[in-house]
Parts: structure tokens; sequence; C-alpha cells
């Protein structure tokens, strides 16, 4: 997706490691009703907008709360648009005059879809947040980078397609994905869905990183050293689900495990908040048919979570992780002798 880069200012930026716990003595539920109440204004008076959205409230997470809530819950993801740039730019990704003009096209078309229908694409989300903080006087940028799903094509990630929000509350920096929080796709029929995601907002930067790249490395806001490319390509694949119920997936690192008959592949994750251990199950599929099932081992430890399951048969298995029925994670295991 497109990439704004006037939008950005080269800024220093402390390695906090943030995230929306930081914000749990606050009730958002002023914040959460302005959003409500706003639900039919248009887009062709942002001050209005504004004024309407933090009205009342006193702080600024409580400010950008409404903002980002609001832009959510109100502004649908034009997959049509999405797929038509992703053609564009693979058709002229070795010609940059044609990619440049198509860029220039893509931008008011952006604008105009935005504007007249409240549907776009990431980087329209990520904008349109930037535009209404800076109205509310709230420090934020826009961050460009990569971005990785279960539909990602890996081999063809070769230039920047995602953008997402990073945002200054009280000194410090958070990260959002506003376009990933506001409903889900449907690949098939390309219809969408408002279904909001709350983990995406004020998200945890170290699960953040799982399938976030950003392009400049200061916006990881992680401290020491950070993933390389390759590692974020190799990485397992996480959903909407994980946002809502994980801090950090330390195992497995790689999507593609190898093992000898009777392992065990060890999964272990930090969690937010409890889970009851009979909620937790494996979908487990060698290409010809799937079955759900308990792991061999759990065990939990305060917030840590650990998995262990033994494959007992050669073969190429998909494993996919569940909470009920919440997918949380996907990655492969080659079982050889």
């Amino acid at each position: 997706m497109i990439n704004f880069w006037f939008l950005i200012s080269f800024i220093f930026v402390c390695p906090i490691f943030a995230q929306q716990s930081d914000f749990s003595h606050i009730d958002f539920s002023q914040a959460d009703r302005n959003a409500q109440s706003c639900k039919n204004e248009k887009l062709n008076n942002l001050p209005k907008l504004i004024n309407k959205l933090t009205d009342g409230l006193p702080t600024e997470a409580e400010r950008f709360r409404a903002i980002y809530l609001w832009v959510c819950t109100n502004i649908s993801n034009d997959y049509n648009l999405y797929l038509k740039n992703k053609r564009k730019r693979r058709k002229f990704k070795n010609d940059s005059l044609k990619l440049s003009h198509w860029n220039s096209q893509l931008n008011k078309v952006i604008f105009h879809k935005l504007l007249k229908n409240k549907k776009t694409i990431c980087s329209g989300y990520a904008y349109l947040i930037k535009k209404l903080a800076d109205l509310a006087n709230l420090n934020s940028e826009i961050i460009n980078g990569y971005g990785r799903t279960s539909t990602t094509n890996i081999d063809e990630l070769n230039s920047p397609n995602h953008s997402w929000i990073a945002i200054e509350l009280n000194g410090k920096w958070y990260l959002c994905d506003p376009t990933w929080a506001s409903g889900i796709q449907n690949a098939s029929t390309l219809q969408f869905t408002f279904q909001y995601n709350d983990g995406y907002f004020l998200s945890n930067p170290e699960l953040f990183a799982v399938n976030h790249f950003p392009i400049e490395k200061k916006w990881f806001l992680l401290e020491g050293n950070t993933s390389t490319f390759n590692d974020f390509l190799e990485a397992p694949v996480i959903y909407g689900k994980a946002y809502e119920n994980l801090l950090t997936l330390p195992s497995p690192k790689k999507m593609h495990q190898t093992i000898a008959k009777h392992e065990k592949v060890a999964i272990k994750f930090v969690l937010q908040k409890p889970i009851v251990q009979k909620e937790i199950s494996l979908l487990i599929d060698n290409g010809h048919k799937n079955k759900k099932t308990k792991p061999t081992y759990t065990s939990i430890k305060g917030h840590t979570l650990t998995l262990e399951h033994q494959f007992n048969s050669n073969g190429f298995y998909d494993v996919h992780v569940y909470f009920g029925e919440g997918l949380i994670s996907t990655f492969t295991v080659k079982v050889e002798h």
C-alpha cells in the first residue's frame, strides 16, 4: 500500500516497552461513548468532528482512544482498491516512472474514496488518524513498513506493503494498527464486515513485531536488538485473536520446524489474561485430513503458557493453536525418521 513519506518526520524515539496496560487505571467508557455518538459524522468538517470526539475527555489517552475507535468503526477497508494496488505495484515494480505515476494516481483515489465513501486502505486509515490527532494536539506518526498475514506471499514481499500508526501519550510512544483492528475482509466475496479488535490498540511492541516490520527500526519501540527482516519472514503466523490474548510469543520463533518421529514440539505464550486449560486445543492438518486434539502437555504458570505436542508419524503438518474458537497462531512441523 502507498507510503505517505511526506507525513513522516524523523524524530528521536526512546525505546520504551509500552502497551495498553499502561492505561489500565483509565476508564475509556466516555471516550467510547463519544466515538459511538459520532457514528453518522462525515469527513467534510474534521475540526467539528474532533471537537465532538474529544468533548469532556481530560487525558491524552482518552482523546486518542475516541479518535482511534471512531476511525476503526466508521471507515471500512476497501479490499478492491488494495488488490488493484497490489496488481499495479507488481506490474510496475521494474519501471520506476510508471510506479511513481501510479502512486500519484492512487493518492487521489484514496482521498476521494475516503471522503466520499468512508472507505480506504491502510495508508488512508493511518493518514486520517494522524490528521485527527494533529487537530487534537496529539503527537503521532505514520509508520510505513511490511505487514504479514496468513495470506501474505513472502516470496513477493519485496517492497513495503503496509502502514500503521504510532502515538505519543504522556511522553511514551505506542503502536496501533487501525486497518487490522477495523474488521474482517472476506477474500472470496471481497465483502468487509466491521468487527473491532481492541488488541491492536496500544499493542505490545514485542508481539506487534511478529507481523509488523517498520522501515525505520526505531519504530519497533523495543530495547536492545530487534529482529532482522529474515526473522520477520520466518516467524509463525499470528492472528487477531493473538492480540486479544497474548503479550508475547517466545516460541516457536520460526514458522517451519523439523523434528524426529516421537519428538515433541514446544510452544510458549505469555498471556495477557488467564485462560482455562480445557479451552486450549490444536488443529493438526496433514494435507489430507485434519483433526482437533489436545496438546500432549499443557502448563500454565502465572502468565506463561507452555504447550508440548508429540508427533508419532512421519509427514508434514500444519499446526493451528486455538483458544476456544479463536485461532491464535499457525506453524508447520516436518516429522522425519
